[in-house]
Formats: C-alpha cells, sequence, structure tokens
C-alpha cells in the first residue's frame, strides 16, 4: 500500500508547479494560497471567507464590471459541488495593472466521498486575449476595408462616395468626428470645395468658413503626407493662422488628430479625412495605415466617378446636338426663307448705304439709303459707275475700282459726292461674289471731324500736364538720379567682382547694390508720378484685359479672397497702354488684398460712364464726356477721409514700415492722368475701398462735345419734397443744389438721427435720398426704420462704390433703387422720376 503523502510534501509539490492553486476548507476559507497564484494577484491572503474574495483578491468580471462573490468559480464549486470549467475574469493588482486569468474550480473528496473544501486552478490568459482581441479587431477592420471599397467600387454618385468611406473611418479608429473636404465640378465647369461630416450635424459647421492652408491642413490639403497628432493643443504647427488662432469659437473639441490626404491616381489631390478627438492620444500609426487604405479606395471610386460623369456630360452633350441638328434640318426651308424677307427688310430700310457692283465697277443695285445720305435717287445711280461718285483722290488706278481696293482688304473708306457737290466720308465693307461685289457703306463724316478735334484736345492736355510745377521737379529729379545711379551700380558691380568671394568688403559691396537697385525701382515709380514715363497706347478691349488677368489676379491676391469680375456688355474701347493699365490693376488689387487680411471680396467692374460738365467742375483736369471705368472695390479696413484725401500723394502709406513704398497708387495716378483719364477713390473705415480708373472711350467725338442726348430736356421735379442724407458736407451741399435746379424741395440731414427728426416733422416728404455708408446708422437701416415710421415712403440709395458690388456683396438687396457716384444731373433726374413714379 502506497505511503500517504504528507501535509509539507504536498505543498512543497504544489508550490513549484506554474500554475496558479488556491485551496479552501470544506466552508470555503482559503487555507493555502501557491507562489503562482500570489504572483497572479500580487496578494497572499488565507482564511478568507466566499463572500469577500472578489474584495480580497480584487477580482472584476471580464470586460471590467464587479464580481459578484457568490458567482465566482471557487465559491461556486465550493458552495454548490459545481465544477466549473475554462472560466476567466480580470485581477486589479494593488499596483494598478490587470491580467486575465483562465482557469477550473471543482470540489475536493476523500476516499469515502467526504467533502474536504475546493480547489482552483488557474494561468495567465492576458496575451491570449488580447491577442484574440487584436485578431479580431484586425478581422473586423479588414471586413470594413472590403466592404467599403466593394460598396464605393460599384459607386457612382460622389456624395455617396464620400459619406460612405467618412461613416467607415469614424467607425474604424473611434473617432469623435470625421469629415471629407474634396474638390468638385459643377455643371458650368466650375471648381467647388465640398464637404460631408459623420458624428456631428453638419449645422455645427455649416457657420465656419472652410479649411484653409494653415500650418496644421497645409500637408493634407496639398496632398503631401498623412498628419497625426496626440494632442492639437500641444502641437506646434496648431493655432499660428488668423483670424481664431486655434479653433473658432464654439467648435467641437478637438484634442486627437488624424488627416490623411486623398490623391488620384494621376496625382491630383482630390481632397482630405479628417478625423478628430476630444480626448489625446485616441489615434495609433495602426489606425493611420487603416485610413491610408480607406483613402486609397476613396481615390479609386472618386476617379472612377469622375469619368462616369465626364463621359454622362459628353452622352447628354452629343444627345443635344443631334437633337438641335435635326430641328434645324426640319425648319431649313421656313428659316431660309424667313432670312430671306430679314435681308430684303435690312436692305431697304438700313440707314447705310447698300450697293451691288459688277466687275466693270458699274451700279446694278443701290438701297433707298443714298436718296437720303447722298440726295441721289436709285434711278440716277444705278447703270453708272462709281468713278462719277468716287472723290478724284480717292479713285484706285484701273477700270475695277472696288475689285482693287478688295484687293487691300474687305474694309476701306473713301469720299463719296453729295448731290449739292460736297463730299461724305464713307467706310465700305465689301464682299466678293465670283464677279459681283456687295457693299455696305456708313457716313464717318462727324466722327472724322470729331477724331480730329480730340486729337488736339489730348494734344494740349499732354502740354499741359507736362507744365505742372511738381510733375516737372520729380521728373527732373529722378532723371538726374537715374543717372547718378548708373555711375553707383556700375562702379559697385565692377568693385564686387574684384573682391573675394566670401570676403566682409564683397557683402557690404552686394549689400550696397541691392540698395541702388531698390532706389533704381523708386525713381521709375516717381517717373510714373510725374507722368513721364514711356507710354505706348493702342486701342484696348478692358474687358479682354481684365478676363485675360484673372489666372494672375487669382495667385497675386490669395486663395482666401474671392475674386469677382463683372464684365459689362457693349464696353466702349479705350487708348492706353496696355501693359502699364494692367501694372495698373494689379497694383490694386495688391492693395486690396492687403486691405484684407483675413480674406474676404474682391470685386473688378466694367462699365461704361458719361461724366457731365457739372461733375467734371468740381474735379480737377477732368474733361466732360465719356469713359471707360474700370472699377477696384474690396470689403477690407478702409480708411477715414483724411487718409483717402492723401491716398495719390508719393511715398504715403498706411502699411508698416518696409511692407511698402507708398508709390503704387501714386503710380496708378500718374498712369491714368497721363494717359487722359481720371481716377477717384471712395472708402469708409470697416466698409472697404473702391477705386475707379476712368480711361477715354476711344470714339471719333471730340472731348467735352454735347451729344443728343445731352440737349434733350432735364426730366424735371413737381416740386416734391426730398429728405437728402449724406455725411459729407460738401455731397449734401452740391446733390441740394441739383435738387434745387430738377425742381425739388430739398431738407438736409447729416446722419440717420437728424434725418428721422426731419422725416416726424414733415409728414409729405415724398423721397428718402441717402447715401449707402454712413456713420453708426448706415443707409440700408435708415431706410428701414423710415418706412417703418411711413410706410410706402419712396427710398433713393447712392453711393461712391461700385453699385454692381455693393449689391452683390449683400449690403443692398438686388432691387433697391441705387445710383453709383459720380452721376449726372440728367441721370439723377431721371432715377428720381422713375422712383417716384413707381417704376
Amino acid at each position: 500500500m502506497p505511503r500517504t503523502l504528507l501535509a509539507a510534501e504536498q505543498a512543497a509539490i504544489l508550490g513549484q508547479l506554474a500554475e496558479g492553486v488556491i485551496l479552501t476548507d470544506t466552508v470555503g476559507r482559503i487555507t493555502y494560497v501557491n507562489d503562482a497564484a500570489a504572483r497572479l494577484h500580487g496578494v497572499r491572503q488565507l482564511g478568507v471567507s466566499p463572500e469577500d474574495y472578489a474584495g480580497a483578491y480584487q477580482l472584476l468580471t471580464e470586460d471590467g464590471r464587479p464580481y459578484p462573490s457568490h458567482q465566482l468559480p471557487l465559491a461556486r464549486a465550493v458552495r454548490d459541488g459545481e465544477v466549473v470549467t475554462d472560466a476567466r475574469w480580470r485581477i486589479r493588482r494593488a499596483d494598478g495593472s490587470e491580467i486575465i486569468a483562465q482557469g477550473s474550480a471543482r470540489p475536493i473528496h476523500d476516499n469515502d466521498g467526504k467533502p474536504l473544501g475546493a480547489v482552483l486552478a488557474m494561468h495567465d490568459e492576458t496575451a491570449r486575449v488580447q491577442a484574440e482581441r487584436a485578431l479580431r479587431e484586425e478581422t473586423q477592420a479588414l471586413e470594413t476595408l472590403n466592404r467599403v471599397g466593394a460598396a464605393v467600387a460599384s459607386e457612382l454618385e460622389l456624395e455617396r462616395i464620400v459619406q460612405t468611406v467618412t461613416d467607415a473611418g469614424v467607425a474604424l479608429i473611434g473617432a469623435s468626428m470625421g469629415a471629407f473636404f474634396y474638390n468638385a465640378t459643377n455643371e458650368a465647369g466650375e471648381s467647388m470645395l465640398l464637404y460631408t461630416l459623420s458624428g456631428v450635424d453638419r449645422r455645427v459647421f455649416d457657420r465656419y468658413p472652410m479649411p484653409r492652408t494653415s500650418l496644421l491642413f497645409r500637408p493634407t490639403l496639398a496632398g503631401e503626407s498623412p498628419v497625426r497628432s496626440d494632442d492639437v493643443l500641444r502641437d506646434p504647427r496648431y493655432g499660428k493662422s488668423p483670424p481664431y488662432h486655434g479653433l473658432p469659437p464654439d467648435h467641437p473639441p478637438v484634442r486627437s488628430y488624424l488627416a490623411v490626404p486623398v490623391v488620384s491616381r494621376s496625382g491630383r489631390v482630390l481632397g482630405g479625412l479628417f478625423f478628430g478627438h476630444p480626448e489625446p492620444g485616441r489615434f495609433l500609426p495602426r489606425h493611420e495605415q487603416l485610413m491610408a487604405g480607406i483613402a486609397a479606395h476613396a481615390a479609386i471610386a472618386i476617379d472612377n466617378a469622375n469619368l462616369y460623369a465626364v463621359a454622362q456630360r459628353e452622352i447628354e452633350e452629343r444627345r443635344a446636338a443631334e437633337e438641335r441638328l435635326r430641328e434645324l434640318n426640319e425648319t431649313l426651308e421656313q428659316r431660309v426663307e424667313t432670312r430671306t424677307r430679314e435681308r430684303d427688310r435690312a436692305w431697304k430700310h438700313s440707314r447705310d448705304l447698300q450697293a451691288v457692283v459688277d466687275e466693270r465697277g458699274r451700279f446694278l443695285q443701290v438701297s433707298d439709303a443714298w436718296s437720303g445720305m447722298l440726295g441721289w435717287q436709285t434711278a440716277e445711280v444705278v447703270g453708272h459707275h462709281v468713278y462719277e461718285f468716287i472723290h478724284p483722290d480717292d479713285r484706285p488706278a484701273g477700270e475695277r475700282p472696288f475689285l482693287a481696293n478688295l484687293a487691300r482688304g474687305p474694309a476701306f473708306e473713301n469720299r463719296m459726292r453729295h448731290k449739292d457737290g460736297s463730299y461724305r466720308c464713307i467706310s465700305w465693307v465689301a464682299s466678293q461674289d465670283e464677279d459681283t461685289i456687295y457693299a455696305s457703306g456708313r457716313d464717318v463724316s462727324e466722327q472724322k471731324e470729331q477724331a480730329r478735334a480730340l486729337a488736339q484736345a489730348e494734344a494740349a492736355l499732354r502740354q499741359s500736364q507736362k507744365m505742372e510745377a511738381v510733375g516737372h521737379l520729380t521728373g527732373g529729379i529722378a532723371h538726374d538720379f537715374n543717372n547718378m545711379l548708373a555711375v553707383v551700380i556700375g562702379s559697385l558691380d565692377m568693385l564686387r567682382r574684384r573682391l573675394p568671394e566670401g570676403s566682409p568688403e564683397r557683402r557690404h559691396a552686394g549689400n550696397a547694390m541691392e540698395a541702388a537697385d531698390r532706389a533704381a525701382t523708386l525713381t521709375q515709380r516717381l517717373l510714373a508720378f510725374a507722368r513721364q514715363q514711356p507710354l505706348s497706347p493702342k486701342p484696348v478691349d478692358a474687358n479682354a484685359l481684365v478676363a485675360g488677368m484673372y489666372e494672375l489676379l487669382r495667385h497675386a491676391i490669395g486663395a482666401d479672397i474671392r475674386l469677382d469680375v463683372l464684365l459689362a456688355d457693349g464696353l466702349w474701347p479705350t487708348l492706353a497702354d496696355a501693359n502699364q493699365l494692367e501694372n495698373a490693376i494689379l497694383n490694386l488689387a495688391v492693395n486690396a488684398r492687403d486691405a484684407m487680411p483675413g480674406g474676404g471680396r474682391l470685386t473688378i467692374e466694367t462699365a461704361n460712364v458719361t461724366l457731365d460738365k457739372r461733375y467734371a467742375a468740381g474735379q480737377a483736369d477732368v474733361e466732360p464726356g465719356d469713359y471707360v471705368s474700370i472699377t477696384v472695390t474690396d470689403a477690407g479696413v478702409g480708411m477715414p477721409p483724411d487718409v483717402a484725401r492723401r491716398a495719390f500723394d508719393p511715398f504715403f502709406t498706411t502699411k508698416q514700415t518696409g511692407q511698402g513704398t507708398g508709390l503704387g497708387l501714386s503710380q496708378v495716378y500718374g498712369f491714368v492722368k497721363q494717359s487722359g483719364g481720371h481716377v477717384a477713390i471712395y472708402s469708409e473705415p470697416q466698409q472697404g475701398t473702391s477705386v475707379k480708373v476712368y480711361l477715354p472711350r476711344m470714339t471719333g467725338r471730340a472731348s467735352g462735345q454735347d451729344t443728343g442726348a445731352s440737349a434733350a430736356p432735364l426730366p424735371a421735379g413737381r416740386q416734391e419734397l426730398v429728405l437728402l442724407v449724406d455725411d459729407e458736407p460738401a455731397v449734401r451741399r452740391i446733390n441740394a443744389e441739383a435738387l434745387l435746379e430738377l425742381g425739388y424741395r430739398v431738407l438736409e440731414a447729416d446722419g440717420a438721427g437728424s434725418a428721422l427728426d426731419l422725416l416726424d416733422a414733415h409728414p409729405d416728404v415724398a423721397l428718402l435720398l441717402t447715401d449707402v455708408v454712413m456713420p453708426d446708422i448706415d443707409g440700408r437701416r435708415l431706410a428701414a426704420e423710415a418706412r417703418r415710421r411711413r410706410p410706402g415712403l419712396k427710398v433713393l440709395f447712392t453711393t461712391g462704390y461700385s453699385p454692381t458690388a455693393v449689391q452683390h456683396n449683400g449690403t443692398l438687396d438686388a432691387d433697391a433703387p441705387l445710383l453709383g457716384k459720380p452721376y449726372t444731373l440728367d441721370e439723377l433726374g431721371r432715377k428720381l422720376r422713375q422712383v417716384l413714379e413707381g417704376g
């Protein structure tokens, strides 16, 4: 019969086991804990009863909840005689660390079946549990990636693609919020920056601007690399950019930050995925890798969606073209008949001369306009040779005069004899069909005379400008200074070449050279102000010039400023040096950019403008007449009146030292004046600035000559009472005189407060004429309060800014009656009648 082991021997054997072992007596008190069990728990307590197991040994459920003592495996084995296998629980040690234990508990009996207690055997399962959890998370991540890839691969709707990948990203990495900012193209082919959100209400972000290229956002928006930060509040790239220097007010809190660029197969940046969490350290390198995979799926899907959209547009355009072609073919005969009737009507009723001439130079047919323009009846012209009517000096050699002219081009001019013996200058446009000539002629005699008069007036204006004392002095100094600088720069250049590379003397010579170059640039600007810079004036289409500068201006002002270009239909041509005009517009745009450090809107607008004698009389060196205006308007900090009055002075600047020479606006002023034009500036603090450049219209009309329109009677008032409101006394005084001259009674007010008092005291006020931008209460709010007190009151706004820009920027409603300064007496009178009579 084998020998029974002694208790000491049993303890020695159990103490050497790798598994932890705990023994209890029949009532469940712990009587033995081997070394392995003590290491697992970090404590060894004997005599602990079942109800105290959880507290004494810090036992929790596997998911970290409190573990009821009666449900513990050892307690169930002692009290219920239950055999518990493969149980797991969490142990929290005294040092705060936690492990996952797995084991089995069973009751102990002697050979006779008598209960002796219970035993619990356990081992550390932490590593395996963590490996299983990591495997599950990796499996789930791969399944999510595959699911997202499959979902977006078959999706052709861009908005659904970006929403799917954003939702998947938030779920994969446990972010509290996610966003996808992406570039899209609308039906007009314009690029837009859009976004979608996950984990947060879109209305929270609607009041914030789009992300700017700050230090934190730039790598993502430029497609350079992912950005992961455990705590953006401690990140040196965060909070460096205006206007907020951090998150905007009321923005959801973000500490952990992860952003991944989405780049197409062609290398074009499609957008970026951005994720945040209010707690630091939530995003790991593995999360960055997962988001890179999501971004790759998104890039492929977006490329496919864009290709599909392009293909659909092409198909739709082809279908529309085929439909238009079918409609054209169906209506061809009808359109030919209609065009024939229109041509016959145009021939009969045209004010221009119409003629058909054979190859020998004899008239085959002429229009009725010959009688009105030259006094000849049709029968007196048809059959006769063209030489009978052309001035002898204008007759080309040979017997085929129109053909000879056509050899030099389809357009030509000559003098045609009137029946009374005088001559008219006719501008012809002709075309040849085999041996027949079709010609159309317009009388340009008056334009020719006016062109000669205008050339004389411009020559006189340029001569008077050259005689201006300040311009002469400035130009002379700049000329002499340029001569001296030529010597200085040449000497410095030779000296620098002879000095050893890297020597202090060579460095000093280089510094002096840079200063001399800057001085040379300043002298060129002084010459521009003195109107002595060489110009090459040529006919210029201002619309085409401004449109052609769009990309240059776009890059010059930066991405945080919106550029609006408003081009007038039927814009007159002007005569100017195109290069200098581009420099002037660029100068004004850069000044506008500097006035909007936080971004904003820059508007460039062209228009046809007529400056009348009344306006010209109040300006220096301004001739009344037709002008092409180019207006540059910003929504920046603006200038007070005393600063605006000095804006064109040379070397005057409001910028900080080293940020400007003060010659930009002076150069613009000198160029415009040298071009025979006019420049005006309108500005209000915190409202913005509008600079208007007026260049003379290029026509045959002499400067200042009255037109037929100016001879029409002024639209007179009917003694209605007008309440005039303007904070500028000089402007208010001249407008009051204009209203009196037009036949209105006038009440004057310098602001909203006095205007409302006058309105209450005079119930017969028929119309409120108010400036838009005024201190304290602007014109829009004044009009609203006046209409609240007097419903139905007529209101007419005036502004020194571009009217289109004022309405475009939202300062006034688009349909509000508005008159842009400067305006003629006729324009004021007609606008007043239009508003008062309900037009």
